[in-house]
């Protein structure tokens, strides 16, 4: 709820409040949720490798809580924002403009370290070895997104009327004083918490030595048996408690760091392995960057196409244009119950898998849904620019006789997809990463959002010169009304399509994880077998020792 109160009237509060032009503030909107989401790496990074996930995140909360009341404080207090004189408003002094986006990025920081580790740590919670929370542990990343979802439903139905219509300092503070109610309740239920043993002093030093390691023994042949390849007893896993990794054809370049050399130790199959995992999700990560950047439409451009259209229910009362951001959330709401309680089970049934599809089949259905939505978005703005051209209202402060429910179907587009696309990737990433970088590994998701948001404000930027240079009218000038919205989605849409292609040919070749989980029962030394983490139901071994 806090940050989606933000993020879904940013772009308003700029262009309204600040008095920022449409590229300025569409840049400043998307470098500052690309920062919120890319931060988490540093987060990640340090619940891994130092201090857990639980102190990261209690720490980084508390920062982001004084985002939160720095941020309420600038759009209240009359000395921390422009003045208005008989309804005409001040430019902002620079002043209160750095006192604003260093309260932003307070919240930025904030929350590098709470998005990457909540989440896992909720994961945490769950027991692989009891197949009841086994079981559950299926079903966790659905429900956690969807009260994620209901949190952004009432920001973007209640927060942003109130922020416009009521006042922005109401509107900030009730999402300030929900985060610290919140952050109580997480606090109250800190004695019945577990907390994931960190198994590896360094998870990413691993991984680094794994490439230095093959690097160094480039010119050495690989063995045609991958039993060959340097690997511990099960024992040493059984006595760890560390998963073991099992060897797959993937990156073969890297098996050369297990190849035994005079002189040092080589890596083990597992190290190698979890080194893999890291090139693979990398690979897919890159392939979600084009969707990301699809999303952040959704707080800019449809917010300010949104601004353009007749927005009237009678009696006076107005949609705010960020409020359509709500039917993405609905859709959601809708369809999370409905994919896990319908659309899993009747895949169980036919294809075997305990997730019904594939992860990287739900991601691609999500892409798919995405391309769908911002071919519609196009042909919408189409429709939009035939209206502006029949009744000439191409002024940039005229009304489109136009209803704004016409933008309706874009937004259901994309939450339907999103239920497949940006829980799909949250799962994904956590399932893919190795045992001891689960935290890191999430932020591939989080990074994913922020570098998109990040080539979203770069893209526009460079579609605003660029057609300013050569036709001497932007595409996405400050009145929309005679601009060329469609030109850019246009382009948009050629290349989200051609993604999907690149995404559909990567992950047919990506190697899922496969592991073993030994501990001891008496004397038998049990083994549990994740065939292929998104692919097989786990299976037991009883060995003797």
């Amino acid at each position: 709820m806090a940050f989606y109160g933000i993020a879904s009237n940013l772009v308003v509060y700029l262009t309204t409040q600040l008095h920022e032009d449409t590229v300025s503030s569409v840049t400043n909107v998307n470098n500052w949720s690309g920062s919120v989401w890319i931060t988490p790496i540093l987060g990640a990074y340090i619940a891994d490798a130092y201090v857990g996930r639980f102190w990261t995140f209690t720490i980084s909360s508390l920062i982001y809580l004084s985002g939160m009341v720095l941020l309420t404080m600038a759009v209240s207090l009359k000395s921390l924002r422009p003045t208005c004189t008989n309804g005409v408003c001040n430019k902002a002094a620079p002043s209160q403009i750095a006192f604003f986006y260093a309260s932003l990025y307070v919240i930025a920081i904030g929350a590098g370290g709470t998005k990457p580790n909540i989440s896992t740590f909720g994961a945490d919670q769950f027991d692989d070895f009891d197949p009841h929370e086994r079981k559950l542990k299926v079903s966790f990343f659905n429900w956690w997104m969807f009260t994620s979802f209901m949190g952004a439903l009432v920001a973007t139905l209640g927060l942003v009327y109130i922020q416009e219509n009521v006042g922005w300092g109401v509107g900030y503070g009730i999402p300030t004083a929900g985060l610290m109610v919140s952050l109580l309740l997480f606090y109250i239920g800190t004695p019945n918490y577990r907390h994931k043993v960190r198994k590896t002093e360094s998870p990413m030093k691993e991984i680094i030595k794994v490439c230095s390691a093959a690097f160094s023994n480039r010119r050495l042949e690989l063995p045609d048996d991958p039993a060959a390849l340097y690997e511990l007893e099960p024992q040493h896993y059984m006595i760890t408690g560390k998963r073991r990794v099992h060897h797959t054809s993937a990156f073969r370049f890297l098996d050369k760091a297990a190849l035994s050399k005079q002189g040092t130790k080589p890596c083990t199959v597992t190290q190698v392995e979890e080194a893999k995992l890291v090139f693979g999700m990398s690979v897919i990560w890159l392939a979600t960057l084009i969707p990301s950047l699809i999303g952040g439409q959704v707080g800019t451009f449809f917010v300010k196409q949104g601004t353009t259209l007749q927005r009237s229910l009678g009696h006076g009362f107005h949609i705010p244009a960020a409020s359509l951001g709500s039917f993405i959330t609905i859709s959601m709401l809708v369809s999370v119950p409905i994919y896990d309680r319908f659309f899993v089970p009747f895949m169980q049934r036919r294809t075997g898998n305990p997730r019904g599809i594939t992860l990287l089949q739900r991601l691609g259905i999500g892409f798919g849904f995405q391309v769908v939505a911002i071919i519609v978005a196009t042909l919408v703005e189409l429709k939009r620019m035939h209206a502006i051209k029949s009744h000439g209202t191409d002024g940039p402060k005229d009304i489109v006789p136009m209803s704004i429910f016409w933008l309706l179907p874009q937004y259901i587009l994309l939450g339907i997809g999103d239920v497949f696309n940006a829980i799909g990737l949250l799962e994904f990433f956590y399932d893919q990463s190795p045992e001891d970088i689960q935290s890191l590994g999430t932020t591939f998701f989080t990074s994913g959002i922020g570098v998109g948001n990040f080539l979203n404000s770069l893209l526009v930027t460079v579609v605003d010169k660029s057609t300013r240079r050569v036709g001497g009218k932007s595409w996405i000038g400050n009145n929309l009304n005679d601009s060329h919205l469609d030109y850019y989605y246009g382009f948009l849409t050629a290349i989200s399509v051609i993604n999907l292609v690149v995404f559909v040919w990567v992950s047919i070749r990506y190697n899922y994880k496969k592991e073993t989980l030994e501990v001891t029962e008496g004397k038998v030394l049990c083994v549990q077998m994740e065939g292929k983490a998104a692919d097989a139901p786990p299976s037991s071994l009883g060995l003797r020792v």
